[in-house]
Protein backbone atom coordinates (compact mmCIF):
# COMPACT_ATOMS: atom_id res chain seq x y z
CA UNK A 1 0.00 0.00 0.00
CA UNK A 2 1.38 3.45 -0.92
CA UNK A 3 2.29 5.59 2.05
CA UNK A 4 0.06 8.48 0.89
CA UNK A 5 -2.97 7.88 -1.30
CA UNK A 6 -6.37 9.26 -2.15
CA UNK A 7 -9.38 7.34 -0.92
CA UNK A 8 -12.96 7.68 -2.08
CA UNK A 9 -15.64 6.56 0.37
CA UNK A 10 -17.42 3.62 -1.32
CA UNK A 11 -21.03 3.73 -2.49
CA UNK A 12 -23.71 2.92 0.09
CA UNK A 13 -21.25 3.75 2.86
CA UNK A 14 -21.83 6.17 5.71
CA UNK A 15 -20.40 6.24 9.21
CA UNK A 16 -17.58 7.30 11.52
CA UNK A 17 -14.26 7.92 9.78
CA UNK A 18 -12.33 5.44 11.92
CA UNK A 19 -14.85 2.67 11.25
CA UNK A 20 -15.14 3.36 7.51
CA UNK A 21 -11.36 3.27 7.12
CA UNK A 22 -11.04 0.14 9.27
CA UNK A 23 -13.44 -1.68 6.92
CA UNK A 24 -11.73 -0.31 3.80
CA UNK A 25 -8.20 -1.13 5.00
CA UNK A 26 -8.64 -4.52 6.74
CA UNK A 27 -4.90 -5.25 6.81
CA UNK A 28 -4.22 -2.13 8.89
CA UNK A 29 -4.83 -2.12 12.63
CA UNK A 30 -7.60 0.05 14.06
CA UNK A 31 -5.14 1.65 16.45
CA UNK A 32 -2.87 2.76 13.57
CA UNK A 33 -5.87 4.18 11.68
CA UNK A 34 -7.08 6.10 14.73
CA UNK A 35 -3.58 7.43 15.43
CA UNK A 36 -3.19 8.57 11.81
CA UNK A 37 -6.48 10.49 11.99
CA UNK A 38 -5.56 12.10 15.32
CA UNK A 39 -2.14 13.12 13.96
CA UNK A 40 -3.69 14.89 10.95
CA UNK A 41 -2.51 12.30 8.43
CA UNK A 42 -6.05 11.74 7.13
CA UNK A 43 -7.82 14.79 5.68
CA UNK A 44 -10.20 15.94 2.96
CA UNK A 45 -8.94 17.06 -0.45
CA UNK A 46 -9.42 20.71 0.55
CA UNK A 47 -7.03 20.18 3.43
CA UNK A 48 -9.63 20.21 6.20
CA UNK A 49 -8.88 17.77 8.99
CA UNK A 50 -11.26 15.15 10.33
CA UNK A 51 -11.64 13.37 13.65
CA UNK A 52 -12.14 9.66 14.30
CA UNK A 53 -15.85 10.33 14.94
CA UNK A 54 -16.34 12.51 11.82
CA UNK A 55 -19.23 11.20 9.74
CA UNK A 56 -18.24 10.29 6.20
CA UNK A 57 -20.54 9.86 3.20
CA UNK A 58 -20.25 7.93 -0.06
CA UNK A 59 -18.22 9.78 -2.69
CA UNK A 60 -16.15 11.89 -0.27
CA UNK A 61 -12.46 11.91 -1.17
CA UNK A 62 -9.77 11.81 1.51
CA UNK A 63 -5.99 11.93 1.48
CA UNK A 64 -4.79 9.05 3.63
CA UNK A 65 -1.34 8.34 5.06
CA UNK A 66 -1.30 5.08 7.00
CA UNK A 67 2.47 4.65 7.10
CA UNK A 68 3.92 3.39 10.34
CA UNK A 69 6.02 5.80 12.42
CA UNK A 70 9.76 5.56 11.92
CA UNK A 71 11.66 4.13 14.85
CA UNK A 72 15.38 3.53 15.25
CA UNK A 73 16.28 0.10 13.93
CA UNK A 74 16.85 -2.40 16.70
CA UNK A 75 20.13 -4.27 16.48
CA UNK A 76 19.70 -8.07 16.51
CA UNK A 77 21.96 -10.14 18.68
CA UNK A 78 22.73 -13.85 18.47
CA UNK A 79 21.43 -15.94 21.33
CA UNK A 80 20.65 -19.63 21.69
CA UNK A 81 16.90 -19.34 22.21
CA UNK A 82 14.90 -22.32 23.44
CA UNK A 83 12.24 -22.44 20.72
CA UNK A 84 9.34 -24.72 21.64
CA UNK A 85 7.34 -24.20 18.42
CA UNK A 86 7.44 -22.06 15.29
CA UNK A 87 5.42 -21.58 12.10
CA UNK A 88 4.79 -18.65 9.75
CA UNK A 89 2.37 -16.99 12.23
CA UNK A 90 3.63 -17.61 15.75
CA UNK A 91 6.70 -18.56 17.71
CA UNK A 92 6.70 -20.05 21.22
CA UNK A 93 9.84 -19.60 23.30
CA UNK A 94 11.00 -20.75 26.72
CA UNK A 95 12.36 -17.44 28.09
CA UNK A 96 15.27 -17.74 30.52
CA UNK A 97 15.31 -15.87 33.81
CA UNK A 98 17.31 -12.65 33.63
CA UNK A 99 16.25 -11.73 30.09
CA UNK A 100 14.12 -8.60 29.60
CA UNK A 101 11.34 -9.13 27.05
CA UNK A 102 11.60 -5.87 25.10
CA UNK A 103 13.58 -2.60 25.04
CA UNK A 104 12.62 0.18 27.43
CA UNK A 105 14.07 2.76 29.77
CA UNK A 106 17.25 1.43 31.31
CA UNK A 107 17.45 -1.76 29.24
CA UNK A 108 20.35 -2.85 27.05
CA UNK A 109 20.43 -4.35 23.55
CA UNK A 110 20.18 -7.94 24.75
CA UNK A 111 16.43 -8.34 25.22
CA UNK A 112 14.27 -11.17 23.93
CA UNK A 113 13.13 -8.91 21.09
CA UNK A 114 16.74 -8.31 20.00
CA UNK A 115 17.37 -12.07 20.06
CA UNK A 116 14.21 -12.79 18.07
CA UNK A 117 15.21 -10.25 15.44
CA UNK A 118 18.34 -12.33 14.89
CA UNK A 119 16.46 -15.61 14.89
CA UNK A 120 13.76 -14.52 12.42
CA UNK A 121 14.78 -11.20 10.79
CA UNK A 122 11.98 -9.15 9.19
CA UNK A 123 9.36 -11.68 10.32
CA UNK A 124 8.07 -10.24 13.60
CA UNK A 125 4.76 -8.38 13.39
CA UNK A 126 5.40 -4.58 13.66
CA UNK A 127 1.92 -3.78 14.99
CA UNK A 128 1.73 -2.37 18.52
CA UNK A 129 4.55 -0.44 20.14
CA UNK A 130 7.41 -0.04 17.61
CA UNK A 131 10.06 -1.27 20.04
CA UNK A 132 8.02 -4.40 20.80
CA UNK A 133 7.58 -6.22 17.47
CA UNK A 134 5.73 -9.49 17.88
CA UNK A 135 5.03 -9.04 21.59
CA UNK A 136 1.47 -9.72 22.78
CA UNK A 137 2.23 -10.46 26.44
CA UNK A 138 5.19 -10.28 28.79
CA UNK A 139 7.01 -12.03 31.59
CA UNK A 140 9.00 -10.16 34.23
CA UNK A 141 12.77 -10.12 33.78
CA UNK A 142 13.36 -12.71 36.51
CA UNK A 143 10.43 -14.93 35.55
CA UNK A 144 11.30 -17.83 33.29
CA UNK A 145 9.00 -19.82 31.06
CA UNK A 146 6.66 -20.05 28.09
CA UNK A 147 5.83 -17.03 25.91
CA UNK A 148 4.13 -16.75 22.52
CA UNK A 149 5.32 -14.19 19.93
CA UNK A 150 3.51 -13.30 16.68
CA UNK A 151 4.75 -12.78 13.13
CA UNK A 152 1.64 -11.60 11.24
CA UNK A 153 -0.86 -8.81 11.84
CA UNK A 154 -3.92 -11.12 11.85
CA UNK A 155 -2.17 -13.32 14.41
CA UNK A 156 -1.36 -10.24 16.51
CA UNK A 157 -4.99 -9.11 16.70
CA UNK A 158 -6.20 -12.67 17.29
CA UNK A 159 -3.85 -13.28 20.23
CA UNK A 160 -4.39 -9.81 21.73
CA UNK A 161 -8.12 -10.54 21.68
CA UNK A 162 -7.62 -13.93 23.33
CA UNK A 163 -5.51 -12.41 26.11
CA UNK A 164 -7.95 -9.53 26.65
CA UNK A 165 -11.03 -11.78 26.85
CA UNK A 166 -9.18 -14.19 29.19
CA UNK A 167 -9.45 -17.25 26.99
CA UNK A 168 -5.72 -17.96 27.30
CA UNK A 169 -4.74 -20.42 30.05
CA UNK A 170 -1.60 -19.36 31.96
CA UNK A 171 -0.14 -21.65 34.62
CA UNK A 172 2.89 -20.95 36.79
CA UNK A 173 5.05 -22.70 39.37
CA UNK A 174 6.13 -20.68 42.40
CA UNK A 175 8.17 -21.34 45.55
CA UNK A 176 6.72 -19.35 48.44
CA UNK A 177 7.47 -18.70 52.09
CA UNK A 178 5.31 -20.53 54.64
CA UNK A 179 2.97 -23.49 54.63
CA UNK A 180 -0.22 -22.93 52.63
CA UNK A 181 -3.50 -23.23 54.46
CA UNK A 182 -5.16 -26.16 52.73
CA UNK A 183 -4.38 -27.85 49.44
CA UNK A 184 -5.93 -25.30 47.09
CA UNK A 185 -7.61 -21.93 47.05
CA UNK A 186 -8.47 -18.77 45.15
CA UNK A 187 -7.35 -15.16 45.57
CA UNK A 188 -9.62 -12.37 44.36
CA UNK A 189 -8.17 -9.14 45.77
CA UNK A 190 -8.18 -6.23 43.27
CA UNK A 191 -4.77 -4.98 42.16
CA UNK A 192 -3.65 -1.43 41.37
CA UNK A 193 -0.56 0.76 41.30
CA UNK A 194 1.14 1.12 44.69
CA UNK A 195 0.17 4.52 46.17
CA UNK A 196 3.76 5.45 47.08
CA UNK A 197 6.15 3.28 45.05
CA UNK A 198 5.50 3.75 41.35
CA UNK A 199 7.24 0.56 40.19
CA UNK A 200 5.21 -1.65 42.53
CA UNK A 201 1.65 -2.94 42.47
CA UNK A 202 -0.51 -3.61 45.51
CA UNK A 203 -3.88 -4.87 46.62
CA UNK A 204 -6.08 -1.79 46.32
CA UNK A 205 -9.84 -1.34 46.92
CA UNK A 206 -10.12 0.69 43.72
CA UNK A 207 -7.79 -1.56 41.71
CA UNK A 208 -8.74 -3.82 38.81
CA UNK A 209 -10.32 -7.17 39.55
CA UNK A 210 -7.82 -10.00 39.77
CA UNK A 211 -8.25 -13.75 40.20
CA UNK A 212 -5.56 -16.34 40.95
CA UNK A 213 -6.27 -20.02 41.65
CA UNK A 214 -3.56 -22.00 43.43
CA UNK A 215 -2.86 -25.66 44.19
CA UNK A 216 -0.32 -26.92 46.72
CA UNK A 217 2.23 -29.25 45.10
CA UNK A 218 4.65 -29.83 47.98
CA UNK A 219 5.38 -28.45 51.46
CA UNK A 220 8.82 -28.17 53.05
CA UNK A 221 8.33 -28.25 56.85
CA UNK A 222 6.53 -25.11 58.01
CA UNK A 223 8.79 -22.76 56.09
CA UNK A 224 8.15 -23.12 52.36
CA UNK A 225 5.73 -24.45 49.74
CA UNK A 226 5.73 -25.20 46.02
CA UNK A 227 2.46 -24.11 44.43
CA UNK A 228 0.92 -24.13 40.98
CA UNK A 229 -0.90 -20.91 40.09
CA UNK A 230 -3.57 -20.57 37.42
CA UNK A 231 -3.98 -16.95 36.32
CA UNK A 232 -7.57 -16.13 35.48
CA UNK A 233 -6.69 -12.46 34.90
CA UNK A 234 -3.44 -10.86 33.82
CA UNK A 235 -2.59 -7.98 36.14
CA UNK A 236 0.99 -6.77 36.47
CA UNK A 237 2.85 -8.79 39.14
CA UNK A 238 -0.44 -10.55 39.96
CA UNK A 239 0.94 -13.77 41.45
CA UNK A 240 3.61 -11.91 43.40
CA UNK A 241 1.12 -9.41 44.84
CA UNK A 242 -1.63 -11.93 45.62
CA UNK A 243 0.61 -14.43 47.38
CA UNK A 244 2.49 -11.74 49.29
CA UNK A 245 -0.81 -10.26 50.47
CA UNK A 246 -1.85 -13.75 51.60
CA UNK A 247 1.30 -13.94 53.74
CA UNK A 248 3.33 -16.07 51.33
CA UNK A 249 5.84 -13.92 49.43
CA UNK A 250 7.76 -15.68 46.68
CA UNK A 251 11.26 -16.82 47.55
CA UNK A 252 13.67 -14.19 46.24
CA UNK A 253 11.01 -11.51 45.80
CA UNK A 254 12.35 -8.76 48.02
CA UNK A 255 10.07 -6.23 46.28
CA UNK A 256 7.03 -7.95 47.75
CA UNK A 257 8.14 -8.98 51.21
CA UNK A 258 10.74 -11.74 51.02
CA UNK A 259 13.46 -11.32 53.67
CA UNK A 260 16.71 -13.05 52.59
CA UNK A 261 18.26 -12.47 56.02
CA UNK A 262 15.83 -14.97 57.54
CA UNK A 263 16.97 -17.74 55.20
CA UNK A 264 20.69 -17.18 54.42
CA UNK A 265 21.32 -20.81 53.52
CA UNK A 266 18.89 -20.78 50.58
CA UNK A 267 21.03 -18.39 48.52
CA UNK A 268 18.39 -17.83 45.83
CA UNK A 269 19.42 -15.97 42.69
CA UNK A 270 16.07 -14.56 41.55
CA UNK A 271 12.32 -14.53 42.11
CA UNK A 272 11.25 -18.19 42.13
CA UNK A 273 8.50 -17.99 39.51
CA UNK A 274 8.22 -20.02 36.29
CA UNK A 275 5.57 -19.82 33.55
CA UNK A 276 5.23 -23.54 33.01
CA UNK A 277 2.25 -23.82 30.64
CA UNK A 278 0.48 -21.64 28.05
CA UNK A 279 -2.67 -22.75 26.20
CA UNK A 280 -4.50 -20.78 23.50
CA UNK A 281 -6.28 -21.17 20.17
CA UNK A 282 -3.92 -21.16 17.20
CA UNK A 283 -4.69 -17.96 15.23
CA UNK A 284 -5.53 -19.71 11.93
CA UNK A 285 -5.80 -23.44 12.64
CA UNK A 286 -8.85 -22.97 14.87
CA UNK A 287 -7.60 -25.53 17.35
CA UNK A 288 -6.37 -25.32 20.91
CA UNK A 289 -2.61 -25.65 21.35
CA UNK A 290 -0.67 -26.03 24.58
CA UNK A 291 3.03 -25.57 25.33
CA UNK A 292 4.87 -26.35 28.54
CA UNK A 293 8.29 -26.03 30.12
CA UNK A 294 9.65 -27.99 33.07
CA UNK A 295 10.78 -26.23 36.23
CA UNK A 296 14.29 -24.95 35.41
CA UNK A 297 17.49 -26.10 37.07
CA UNK A 298 17.94 -23.05 39.32
CA UNK A 299 14.51 -23.56 40.86
CA UNK A 300 15.09 -27.29 41.23
CA UNK A 301 18.31 -26.56 43.13
CA UNK A 302 16.31 -24.45 45.60
CA UNK A 303 13.66 -27.17 45.88
CA UNK A 304 16.35 -29.76 46.70
CA UNK A 305 17.73 -27.46 49.41
CA UNK A 306 14.29 -26.92 50.89
CA UNK A 307 13.60 -30.64 51.09
CA UNK A 308 16.58 -30.83 53.44
CA UNK A 309 16.08 -27.47 55.15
Amino acid sequence: MPQVQTFEVPLNTVGRADKVLAISFPDTSRSLIKRAIEEGKVYREDGSLIEPKTKLHAGEVLVVDLSRPHVPKLKPFQCNLDILYEDYEILVVNKPSGMVVHPGDGTDDFTLVHALLHHCPDELCPVGAPERPGIVHRLDKETSGVMVVVKTEPAYHNLVHQFSNRSVSKKYSAIVVGKMKGTSGSLYEPIGRHPKVRVKMSVAPNGKNAHTDWVLIESYSENFSLVDCDLKTGRTHQIRVHLSHAGHPLVGDETYGYNPNKFPLINQTRVMLHARELTFNHPSKNQKVSFSSSIPDDMNLIIDKLRNF
